[in-house]
């Protein structure tokens, strides 16, 4: 039964056009997409739908299939079985239109360091059939976007790494991409220059309806801008989902740790916490008590503090956080 789907949602990808056959809220849907390598397998019937305007983040540890899925995407490599459609085109089949309509940001972004910023992007834009009627008036739109019209005709040998990681993204921006696909795009740079990327990649998607996929091993960047996730181990995906989402998943069936701090740490109030149902111990920690539970005790806390008279300062269940969502993940991979 499994078999039978799988191969039906295949066939539905790989054969349905451009203005029928898949939804269009995906701007990616891939089914059992797979790369091999001779006897190694890349990526193994990789399932994966993006949805249109939203930032996903791809995670996973170097040589878990992220690049060659992204290349599998971008029609720059083929896949061994499989189908894939980015922005209602076969990637296969039909790799020149999904450049078209796909910017792609690689880690290592180059310019021809003796032109300014201004002639790389117009030799772009001629690389995409642009005339340089068309693409001046959009070549001083983009530049206005990432911050760069001061210094559009600096040449870029002259840029810093995160006036060229800006340049980069003004580079993918002169075709007007439906789908953006970065690559480690704040690798480098300032933690002031990381925050200005962060939001412009918010911007752009917020304001444009712009998909962004991330792939990135910094997890508190992914975890601020991103949407929705999913994490590849050994050429698959192993979670998928909201960040919110995965850590509830990650926290079933785990012990929760409840942070409480009030006006008077009596010794009464540590042995009531202690007594209340689901609690499995309390512990000090400065001036926070953690109790360790088996469910949600808040709303217990809170009764217990108003009935002893012990102001409540502080109240905080532990949640998953991304970081630990991935190191359950990778683990458990």
């Amino acid at each position: 039964m499994a078999e039978t789907y799988a191969q039906e949602r295949t066939d539905s990808v790989a054969g349905s056009n451009s203005t029928g056959g898949q939804s269009d809220s995906f701007i990616v849907e891939t089914a059992d997409l797979t790369k091999m390598y001779g006897a190694f397998t890349a990526v193994d019937r990789l399932n994966l739908r993006v949805r249109e305007g939203e930032i996903f983040g791809v995670l996973g540890p170097n040589g878990a299939g992220k690049t060659t899925s992204i290349l599998m995407l971008l029609g720059l490599t083929e896949p061994t079985s499989g189908a894939v459609r980015v922005c209602g085109h076969n990637s296969t089949r039909e790799p020149l239109k999904v450049k078209r309509l796909v910017g792609y940001l690689p880690e290592n972004v180059g310019f021809y360091g003796d032109l300014t910023a201004r002639q790389n992007l117009r030799y772009t834009a001629h690389l995409n059939g642009l005339t340089d009627r068309e693409s001046d008036a959009r070549i001083d739109e983009v530049l206005e976007v990432v911050g760069l019209s001061d210094v559009a005709d600096k040449k870029a040998g002259q840029f810093s790494r995160g006036m060229r990681q800006r340049l980069g993204i003004a580079d993918v921006l002169v075709k007007s991409p439906r789908l953006v696909v970065l690559d480690e795009p704040t690798l480098g740079i300032d933690p002031e220059g990381v925050n200005q990327l962060l939001e412009l990649i918010v911007k752009m998607s917020r304001e444009q309806n712009m998909t962004v996929m991330l792939s990135s091993h910094q997890l508190q960047q992914v975890q601020q801008i991103c949407d929705r996730i999913c994490i590849f181990f050994k050429g698959r995906i192993v979670a998928e989902g909201r960040i919110e989402e995965l850590g509830t998943r990650a926290l079933a069936g785990a012990q929760l740790t409840t942070e409480v701090q009030v006006a008077r740490m009596a010794d009464e109030f540590v042995g009531s916490l202690g007594r209340l149902e689901g609690v499995a111990g309390v512990e000090r920690s400065g001036d926070l008590l953690l109790v360790h539970s088996d469910q949600d005790i808040r709303e217990g806390i809170s009764g217990l503090t108003a009935k002893l008279g012990a102001p409540l300062l502080h109240l905080r269940m532990r949640g998953y956080g991304l970081e630990e969502i991935y190191l359950k993940y990778f683990k458990e991979g």
